[in-house]
């Protein structure tokens, strides 16, 4: 019989409860055992939920405090001797520890890497792998949470990511030889994995294998039979899950292992589906990812149950199980949350709890059963047609100026000529200093917006609140020496969510929260139709916050690129449509900028790296588009006004050419956690313009010392020229407290200082 099923849910908690759990638990205010009662009650109300929703698969071990892939290391003893030495700590601290750092500004333990999970906006903590790493199973997390769902009444498939991507997806510290050569070593802790499983009666796993949407080389391919090999005759029924894309070449690779199923993701590689039918083995069962995990939108019915019948007359109906295309941590919990949406809008939408529904609906419908499938299907029709015929979509105007764009729109003066006049408008030291954007959002602050947002508080009260703050910021930036300004941001909830709001074609959710990386969640966007700016964004609280200095203060700007990554995006027109129209309105506030006065524009662009497509042949066309959707939101402005972008927590080797194409004045990076590793990227390639490489880790409480920001500034200094090099923080500060940022600036203006004298740089 078909089987429902889902790969993962979100973990957060309908109302953010993890978030509050964990913040109360990092701030003292809550025990070890407050945090762990926490996270089972959020197990629970999952694997309840998705019961109910008749999900007959249901996932545990998919929850994690913080990071599944960091939770893959600690089970598998993948603990950096550094943490290891913590000796006054428990576990759960360092775990804490190994995610978040840990030091109080005279010493400090660095906090492992972190970045992008593939081209989604999650963050993973990258393992660390020593020259003599011992590899055992030292959790028995994933045993212990099939246990706690049994004692439920539930019998859950527990997930893991899989043995070659967590070895792919790891680094190996101090030696050269890859990370799969220790295949051999990791793979028995698998298996006692599965033992384990298997004693406490767990009939199904899951092994996550997204790498297998990548390109490989013929020894990792061989590398999956080797470990499957010996996982699938382990014990329980193993389930390899792949998703994110098509397999391409991989795809024989992956049907050719001795398991038990495949999961394919149909929405992303629907392709695939015919070649696997043709040649999966009588014994392999396939899992179809028919419904979006990744985006928002309502299924199409119809066109989702053709591949599934499809595939159970090809293999028969024992041989199918229907699920998401990947784990629903991508999207929000339940769209029953979001009262303040307009119907039709509603209409077209369905989150995490909603897109489970549509796998019961789809599974009912495979095997032919009666009941509300007919109902449910005519509804999913007739949404999908009134979605098609809305006005809302549609905009003349916009689509008018977006066909009008020319090549002369994308051109500034070459960088030595803009250097030049930079220079001597901005008159800035070597080694300048300034901040990503951001400063805290204190609870006073999340306060005051959501007062102002219910009425409760006047908006005159609101903006003398907001002059208020700014005033604080620009006085903190005076007393610690910086160069270069920010406004600090404090009338924003999220550097996507507050330009959007002002846009046409953008929907806003009350709780579309989603994960990005341990308590931080974003609560993206919904893009709907045609994105224009009825009127300027930012030259108020910009301008306000220069008339109070003399130095010069950033006009901070979302990039175009990033909105379009960190929104749900329309699916009706290609993406490079939408990204365009989002770098019209941008180029149009970077222009007012400029006519107020602002000698510095900063177009943040972090996601630009995530956007790459996961195949290498499909990176052409996609960086064609967006540097010229950057370009184009960048060069309306003159030559004199220095543009600068921020991208952070990315792998530069795959794109420099491109972010050297970009052309922006200054580019700042993410490098502290690699310890300025990112930057022989740009030595070896000669990046002429700007650098700012981050000199402390901001996703850390470590406030950092000034000698190991000077360390930091050597190691850049040894790849970039004085001329080229910034000093900045990795990113933004609004997670932080001010006890940290007030001294964590002091110490890297005083680096700076130091560096600058060390270095006879006047």
């Amino acid at each position: 019989m078909t089987i429902a099923s889902n790969l993962g849910f979100p973990r957060i908690g309908p109302d953010r409860e993890l978030k509050r759990a964990l913040e109360h638990y990092w701030a003292g205010r809550s025990t070890a055992d407050d945090l762990a009662a926490s996270a089972q009650a959020i197990r629970r109300t999952n694997w309840e939920r998705q019961t109910r929703l008749g999900i007959e698969h249901v996932p545990s071990n998919d929850f994690s405090l913080y990071d599944h892939v960091l939770d893959t290391a600690v089970m598998l003893g993948v603990v950096p001797e550094r943490f290891r030495r913590l000796t006054e700590i428990d576990d759960t601290q360092r775990y804490f520890a190994m995610a978040r750092g840990i030091g109080d500004g005279r010493s400090s333990v660095l906090a492992m890497e972190m970045t992008k999970w593939f081209d989604t906006n999650y963050h993973y903590i990258v393992p660390e792998f020593e020259p003599e790493q011992d590899f055992y199973l030292a959790s028995m997390k994933p045993v212990n949470e099939f246990l706690e769902a049994r004692a439920l009444g539930i019998v859950t498939r527990p997930v893991v990511l899989g043995p070659i991507s967590f070895l792919l997806l790891g680094k190996n510290r101090r030696t050269p030889q890859p990370p799969l050569a220790r295949l051999h070593a990791v793979l028995p802790a698998y298996e006692q994995l599965l033992t384990r499983l298997h004693a406490a009666g767990a009939q199904w796993v899951q092994f996550d294998e997204p790498c297998l949407a990548l390109g490989l080389s013929s020894t990792e391919q061989r590398a999956y039979h080797t470990a499957y090999e010996r996982l699938g005759a382990a014990g329980p029924r193993v389930l390899v899950a792949t998703y994110f894309g098509d397999l391409g070449a991989n795809l024989p690779t992956a049907l050719a292992l001795p398991v038990a199923a495949l999961h394919l993701d149909l929405v992303r590689g629907a392709g695939q589906l015919m070649p696997a039918l043709e040649g999966a083995p009588d014994t392999l069962a396939l899992s179809l990812g028919v419904v979006d995990g990744r985006n928002v939108w309502r299924a199409d019915l119809d066109a989702a149950l053709a591949p599934l019948l499809r595939a159970t007359r090809a293999l028969g109906t024992d041989r199918v199980l229907v699920a998401p295309s990947c784990s629903l941590l991508h999207v929000p919990v339940d769209l029953e949350s979001e009262a303040a949406l307009d119907d039709e809008l509603r209409g077209w939408l369905a989150f995490a709890t909603q897109k489970l529904q549509e796998v019961s609906l789809l599974t009912a419908a495979v095997r032919g059963e009666p009941g509300q499938a007919a109902e449910a299907f005519a509804e999913a029709r007739l949404a999908q047609e009134r979605r098609r015929a809305s006005s809302r979509t549609h905009d003349a105007t916009v689509r008018a100026r977006e066909a009008a764009v020319s090549e002369d729109m994308l051109r500034r003066a070459p960088y030595a000529v803009r250097r030049a006049r930079q220079a001597r408008r901005l008159k800035l030291p070597p080694l300048p200093t300034t901040t990503i954007g951001s400063f805290p959002q204190t609870p006073e602050l999340r306060r005051a917006r959501a007062d102002a947002r219910a009425g409760r508080l006047g908006q005159q009260a609101y903006d003398a609140f907001l002059r208020a703050r700014i005033e604080e910021a620009i006085e903190v930036q005076e007393d610690a020496g910086l160069d270069v300004f920010v406004h600090g941001e404090f009338e924003r909830n999220d550097m996507v969510e507050y330009f959007g709001e002002q846009f046409t074609g953008f929907a806003f959710t009350q709780q579309g929260w989603v994960q990005s990386y341990g308590s931080r969640c974003v609560k993206p966007p919904i893009i709907y139709g045609d994105v224009s700016r009825p009127h300027p964004m930012t030259v108020r609280w910009t301008t306000f916050a220069q008339s109070l200095t003399s130095r010069p203060v950033k006009g901070m700007l979302t990039g175009p690129v990033t909105m379009l990554q960190w929104s749900f995006v329309r699916d009706d027109q290609p993406r490079e449509r939408t990204c365009r129209q989002l770098a019209l309105v941008i180029r149009d506030e970077a222009a007012d900028l400029e006519a107020a006065g602002i000698r510095v524009i900063q177009i943040d662009e972090p996601a630009i790296r995530e956007g790459l497509p996961l195949r290498a042949e499909e990176w052409s066309a996609y960086l064609r588009w967006a540097v010229r959707a950057f370009r184009l939101a960048s060069s309306g402005v003159g030559d004199g006004t220095q543009v600068h972008t921020h991208m952070c927590y990315a792998a530069f080797d795959d794109i420099i050419a491109a972010v050297a194409e970009m052309d922006a004045d200054v580019l700042s990076i993410e490098t502290s956690r690699s310890d300025m590793e990112l930057l022989a990227t740009f030595g070896r390639v000669g990046y002429p313009n700007a650098v700012g490489p981050g000199v402390y880790d901001v996703h850390s409480p470590a406030i950092p010392a000034a000698g190991d920001i000077e360390h930091l500034l050597s190691n850049a200094l040894a790849v970039l020229s004085p001329g080229q090099l910034w000093v900045n923080p990795d990113c933004g500060l609004k997670t932080r407290r001010w006890e940290e940022v007030r001294p964590a600036l002091a110490a890297m203006v005083t680096a700076a200082k130091r560096m600058r004298l060390s270095h006879g740089l006047t």
